[in-house]
């Protein structure tokens, strides 16, 4: 499954460091979950998904729409 937690930090002009503290790991674990190497868990999808304003299936690469439905 590809991620888009790398083309969101890169668009808001983040560190890998700086989003990792921002959902409380390691930058060396956030890393291997931008490259897959590492599953992202659920309650952390939820954090960034809330953190970037997008959906969580907008995170996940399971829609192109960003928005979130309420």
């Amino acid at each position: 499954m590809e991620l888009r937690i790398r083309d969101l930090r890169e668009d808001a002009d983040l560190t890998q460091k700086q989003v990792a503290d921002i959902i409380h790991c390691d930058q060396s674990l956030y890393s291997k979950y931008e490259r897959g190497e590492r599953i992202l868990p659920l309650e952390l999808a939820v954090k960034l998904a809330d953190f970037y304003h997008v959906s969580v299936d907008y995170l996940l690469g399971r829609t192109h729409k960003k928005e979130m439905n309420l």
